[in-house]
């Protein structure tokens, strides 16, 4: 993959970059419209992959928090047409990686030498590069290590990515820009935290201890001497990322196994420790034959209030949706209705709302759920679309849910989807019984 030897990092330059990837939409817009017009020939999805291709090409050379929305849109297969999701998805591990010229200079910011002077061996070629940052492996005695090193300047333009991506995100779920600013700066606050490499190491040491008893998860240790603001040293860890360790065609016993594993992790972060890694794509997890999963990134953590947490899966009850005073006071309490909503908004909100957590809480509901179903994702992403094109919701244009739901969502889509690829059944249902009788 062709490296990058440099990154943009002026607000004036990546607002042009945009500005440019925007004109070339545009070009491929004509070019296929001409062509429909002379010969009668469409080929939608060869637009989609070229649209798809301009707009990823784009965002990996800015890299940052405008390849990070990318990434965070491919975790959902049904927000996205098919030809983005699958481009984005590159977001997740294999992005276009920095030249070793511009490694070296953030280590001599940071350490005040290259890392020759500090690892008996480093790699010049990146092993992984992802949208904050790429991964390096070294050696330093009997040590190995993966080294991750942040792009340039990703930080400082976060503020003004979101500001460009704003319109294309409001068009998307229909919100208006004003009332988007809430939800925006809790995606600003876990953003910042990703880019402050000392803050991820005690968050990953934290929940790595405190998972200790959950057998079969694997965490590197991290070495602060090594690391610094930008630059983060760790165990190297053994395994391979989803795609790849299905392509040895894994047994059902072993798909369902490493499934559980990864279930009861996030159980036991939502329930007991009441925050959570959530930042759950493919590419921060290491499968391997033996049962066991490496968890190798904790740059997004999200604490979960306590009042939240208990309403949260309050209306994610079996049946409450027909407690139709309860349910519509908790919808009142979680801000999914507003008190400028008509009666008649309020009652078609809630139904909508009954609707949706029926379906996606299934997984809670049973002994044990079977992932692999392609029909219940079907259902999922058909209900989805039905709510996006609901006229009331189109007309109504505003934000709605806490803004501590968007990242315990982004979990919980990332974990489904993850599970749904690796084709697993899992027991799901004794840790929320538990739970259902407690809140």
């Amino acid at each position: 993959m062709k490296e990058q030897d440099k990154i943009y990092s002026s607000r004036s330059q990546r607002t042009g970059k945009f500005l440019k990837t925007g004109a070339k939409l545009g070009a491929n817009y004509l070019k296929h419209y001409s062509k429909k017009l002379v010969s009668g020939e469409s080929d939608e999805a060869a637009l989609q992959e070229k649209n798809a291709s301009d707009i990823y090409d784009a965002l990996s050379n800015l890299k940052g928090s405008a390849l990070k929305v990318a990434q965070m849109l491919s975790m959902d297969q049904g927000i996205l047409p098919q030809a983005y999701s699958q481009k984005f998805a590159q977001a997740q591990y294999s992005a276009p990686p920095l030249s070793y010229p511009l490694v070296v200079k953030t280590f001599q910011q940071y350490f005040g030498k290259g890392p020759n002077e500090i690892f008996d061996e480093f790699s010049r070629q990146s092993v992984a590069a992802a949208s904050i940052g790429q991964v390096h492996r070294a050696k330093k005695g009997d040590l190995d290590l993966a080294v991750k090193v942040q792009y340039p300047g990703v930080a400082q333009s976060i503020s003004s990515d979101l500001k460009m991506v704003k319109p294309v995100v409001g068009a998307m779920f229909n919100i208006s820009q004003q009332e988007m600013a809430h939800y925006l700066s809790e995606v600003e606050g876990r953003l910042m935290e990703e880019t402050d490499y000392h803050l991820e190491l005690e968050r990953a040491t934290k929940i790595a201890n405190a998972c200790q008893h959950l057998e079969g998860l694997k965490f590197p240790k991290y070495y602060p001497e090594y690391s610094s603001e930008r630059i983060l040293s760790m165990d190297w860890m053994p395994g391979l990322h989803l795609d790849q360790f299905l392509k040895n065609n894994p047994s059902q016993e072993l798909r369902n196994q490493l499934g559980q594993l990864i279930w009861d992790f996030y159980d036991f972060q939502i329930h007991q420790l009441r925050e959570v890694h959530a930042d759950p794509h493919p590419g921060n997890f290491l499968f391997n034959e033996d049962g066991s999963i490496g968890v190798i990134d904790f740059g997004c953590v999200k604490e979960l209030p306590a009042d939240f947490h208990d309403h949260y899966f309050q209306i994610m009850q079996p049946g409450i949706g027909a407690e139709k005073e309860r349910f519509t006071a908790l919808l009142f309490e979680l801000n999914f209705l507003l008190p400028s909503d008509s009666p008649e908004e309020v009652s078609h909100f809630a139904n909508i709302y009954a609707e949706i957590l029926s379906l996606l809480g299934q997984p809670f509901y049973s002994a044990s759920f079977d992932f692999a179903d392609k029909t219940y994702f079907e259902k999922v992403y058909a209900l989805s679309e039905i709510y996006q094109n609901d006229k009331m919701v189109r007309k109504a244009k505003a934000a709605r849910g806490p803004k501590d739901a968007i990242y315990l969502n982004r979990t919980y889509f990332g974990i489904y989807n993850i599970l749904h690829v690796l084709g697993a059944k899992v027991n799901t249902h004794s840790a929320v019984d538990e739970l259902f009788t407690k809140i």
